[in-house]
């Protein structure tokens, strides 16, 4: 594996009140990957992502960009990030072009017209360069703040919740969006607390909980070494007890005695089904239908999240 292009050692950041926003963390970002940071509100992805952007000092430990430290060659580090806050500001009277044009600049990147209007049309807004900002609806809004974080040609591009308050189908749009970026070669780390936007793009997952990174790995790896299978099973009649003959498995009663659930490893070499299967016909207890759910990303991230923490 190559070096990461992104590399997080100890980084940690307690307020003067206290309170611990960051406790420690370790984290490497592959080049060129597609990282979803999840958790919920106040978890600290948005701190951890202001650190290492050069916004907000950090308590202790480093960061590396490129294998530079993100303080001692600061504009080397800036240079290679673009950022995509939560908040959308823009200059509200000035056109798209001028608002992205002066980003570039701000960066010391000479006039480069030709990259400007390219960016542009990958993020069909070349339409709209004449346009002043505050006409602008708040998903043409969200793209012009990612033009401007992308003007200066960064390495590394962070989207802050890049679809809070957007509708569905322009979330769908900025995924295709960010797939396309991906492709051109730029790393890309989001935070959300959409589940589906890390399961849909994502190539590896972070959940992060009280300033602690809990779990770290590819999406689909998560899924396998967490993910559940649950089999439901829709009784013909009703049961007032699970029988003591399926003590083996590991079944409870839903839906007032109408459907009993088996929860398995999918990966395992016996899912136990066949067997639970035939005790419950030599019980003589029927059944009208059968189910099975997947865990999603979802019921893992709640499960890591709600799971009790060891004391430090």
């Amino acid at each position: 594996m190559s070096d990461p292009i992104l590399s997080i050692r100890g980084l940690r950041k307690q307020y003067g009140t206290g309170v611990e926003a960051l406790k420690s963390v370790d984290l490497d970002i592959q080049r060129g990957e597609i990282f979803a940071l999840l958790g919920p509100n106040g978890a600290g992805k948005t701190t951890l992502i202001n650190i290492i952007c050069g916004i907000v000092t950090a308590s202790e430990g480093e960061v590396l960009v490129d294998g530079k430290n993100w303080q001692s060659d600061f504009r080397y580090a800036r240079e290679r990030i673009g950022l995509v806050p939560q908040e959308l500001t823009t200059e509200a009277f000035e056109p798209v072009w001028n608002t992205v044009s002066f980003s570039r600049g701000l960066f010391g990147k000479p006039r480069n017209d030709k990259y400007v209007e390219d960016l542009l049309k990958r993020l069909s807004l070349l339409d709209k360069r004449k346009t002043i900002m505050m006409h602008l609806s708040g998903g043409m809004k969200r793209r012009v703040m990612i033009a401007k974080a992308l003007s200066h040609e960064p390495h590394i591009l962070f989207l802050d919740e890049p679809t809070a308050g957007v509708d569905v189908e322009l979330r769908r749009d900025m995924w295709e969006l960010v797939r396309k970026l991906r492709a051109d070669g730029t790393t890309i780390i989001l935070t959300t607390h959409y589940i589906e936007e890390a399961e849909e793009m994502a190539d590896r997952v972070g959940v992060i909980s009280r300033g602690e990174l809990i779990a770290v790995d590819e999406k689909s790896a998560l899924m396998t070494r967490m993910g559940r299978k649950t089999l439901d099973i829709m009784l013909a009649e009703p049961l007032g007890a699970i029988p003591v003959e399926l003590g083996d498995w590991t079944v409870r009663l839903e839906d007032d005695g109408h459907m009993l659930r088996y929860e398995f490893d999918s990966h395992a070499e016996r899912t136990g089904i066949a067997s639970l299967m035939r005790r419950l016909s030599d019980l003589g207890i029927a059944y009208k239908d059968l189910s099975t759910h997947q865990s999603s990303l979802e019921d893992i991230f709640v499960e890591l999240v709600h799971q009790p923490r060891e004391p430090a």
